[in-house]
């Protein structure tokens, strides 16, 4: 039987380059060979264990692009040698979410590179993986590969934006300059918004969002946030806050941040429960809108990737072989300063 590399997480805070049965298509199924695997934050989480979802012993890994290997019975809209990318949500399409087309609340929604109690699905940190056709989308030949592994990431902003239903000439603010948050900006820009605030406490990633098009940043280690927003929006508040944080204050001051009647879009999902400041809720009557993954935003973001409406190249900062993934995932956990997205390539040179 051929055998493939993979970095496998073979404990909480040990990922080993191991080999591993080639995998196999199924019904419907294609084999993906692996060129680019971005590290999510949730992989990092994986790693140390804080998450409860990356049980190992486990391939992770689900932001990533590859070529088409072979496909299995049943599977007709590839063919060996396309270009694809994959979602990272496994979604049955015979449920009620499904047939209505919110694949992300999927009845029997598993994620690529997880493993639960209730299922266990390998990722693409690994030379080859499988996934089902459904969820498989083409790429121009012109896209590169380490850009088009940020599809992924790129669709969850996307979709929370298309949720927060921006109105004409709005206002957003962005709270958290992370991957996402840098993403939602890039969003924002693309459905035409008119003013992009964002905060951070780091400099360098408020520096980022500049260069995706905010066009107000503000350091919240250095100034009062709520306040200068007001500022920014003439006393109202802006029309939508996006938070990518998933924190207490963070949450508070997006919702202290929006105008009467504004919406705010939570995407940060790193704490199991936040308190909101109910009063200001009910009193403004701002809407709460939570945002999971994606739902079908990926050929709109592969669209922006082939026309160059979005510029990724300054939120990755290496593309490295797979067999160093261990010391790249190391210090992401340490998070070493100015590292934004890393990818890992079992094909670095080609990538």
């Amino acid at each position: 039987m051929r055998s493939m590399k993979a970095l496998l997480l073979s404990e909480y805070g040990r990922l080993d380059t191991v080999d591993l049965p080639m995998p196999r298509p199924g019904p419907g199924d294609v084999l993906v060979r692996v060129e680019a695997c971005g590290i999510c934050g949730s992989d990092v989480h994986g790693y140390d264990g804080s998450s409860g979802r990356r049980i190992p012993p486990l391939v992770m890994g689900h932001e990533a692009s590859g070529t088409v290997a072979a496909t299995g019975p049943d599977a007709t809209r590839f063919k060996p040698g396309d270009h694809v990318t994959f979602d990272s949500t496994v979604y049955c399409g015979q449920c009620r979410y499904c047939r209505k087309g919110q694949v992300n609340l999927c009845e029997n929604r598993q994620v690529l590179g997880v493993s639960i109690p209730e299922y266990r699905r390998e990722g693409a940190f690994a030379e080859y993986v499988v996934v089902p056709e459904r969820i498989v989308y083409k790429l121009p030949q012109e896209v590169p590969f380490r850009e088009a592994a940020m599809v992924e990431p790129l669709a969850v902003a996307v979709h929370a934006v298309a949720l927060s239903e921006l109105p004409e000439n709005a206002s957003a603010l962005v709270v958290g300059a992370g991957m996402i948050g840098l993403l939602v900006v890039a969003a924002l820009r693309e459905e035409g918004c008119k003013q992009v605030i964002v905060t951070d406490i780091d400099e360098s990633r408020l520096e980022l969002a500049r260069e995706m098009g905010a066009a107000s940043l503000i350091n919240g280690k250095t100034s009062d946030v709520v306040a200068e927003v007001k500022k920014l929006t003439s006393g109202e508040g802006v029309d939508v806050a996006l938070e990518a944080v998933g924190s207490t204050p963070t949450v508070k001051m997006a919702i202290e941040s929006v105008r009467k009647g504004g919406t705010v879009t939570l995407i940060g999902n790193i704490a199991p429960a936040v308190e909101i400041p109910l009063q200001v809720v009910v009193s403004r009557q701002i809407r709460l809108q939570g945002s999971a993954a994606s739902a079908g935003e990926y050929p709109r973001c592969i669209d922006m990737l082939d026309r160059g409406a979005i510029n990724l190249k300054p939120l990755i900062s290496v593309v490295a072989p797979l067999e160093e993934g261990a010391q790249w995932f190391e210090r992401l956990h340490e998070r070493h300063p100015n590292l934004m997205k890393v990818i890992l390539s079992p094909a670095a040179a080609k990538a």
